[in-house]
């Protein structure tokens, strides 16, 4: 049974990988962490399957399962304080110079200013299209908390970008 409920699952992982790697992204900054982030997502997924209960929401599970690890995650940094983190391997060589580039990075900004909870929610509704109640379950909040944080969100990057244009894409 266990064996049959893994092979199941594991297809459905499998087409879930792009959402999870676009929901790491929102958390951490550095795609390579993001990657690292995924795979330990997966490993647990993978060795946790018993736990899963068929019929119910895989996305969710695994979203939560990514949310856990990466907030274990900032605890050990927290602990351990790696070393600098503006090493100069990271810093870009030339600026880009083409303008949809330009906006897209602007954008890109905004995002990323915005505070973790705001950035997180926007993500999960906005980006990866998942509905209030899945992204609330995933959170672990109230429905309209998640509404209330991705109004605030689109908000703040409208404001922050300073144009109008945007406001159909958030």
């Amino acid at each position: 049974m266990r064996d049959t409920l893994a092979s199941t699952v594991a297809d459905d992982v499998v087409q879930l990988i792009p959402s999870l790697r676009a929901y790491s992204r929102a958390l951490i900054r550095h795609s390579d962490e993001a990657d690292d982030l995924v795979q330990e997502t997966l490993v647990k997924a993978i060795a946790n399957v018993n736990r899963f209960e068929p019929g119910t929401n895989l996305r969710a599970w695994l979203f939560t399962i990514m949310r856990n690890t990466f907030y274990t995650s900032i605890q050990k940094r927290v602990r351990e304080s790696p070393a600098a983190a503006d090493c100069a391997s990271v810093q870009a060589v030339t600026l880009p110079d083409n303008a949809s580039y330009i906006e897209g990075q602007r954008i890109m900004a905004a995002i990323k200013a915005l505070p973790e909870h705001h950035r997180e929610i926007l993500v999960l509704v906005v980006v990866l299209g998942e509905s209030y109640e899945d992204a609330a379950v995933i959170c672990n909040c109230a429905v309209g908390t998640i509404k209330s944080r991705v109004n605030r969100a689109r908000k703040m990057i409208i404001d922050q970008i300073g144009v109008g244009d945007f406001h159909e894409i958030l």
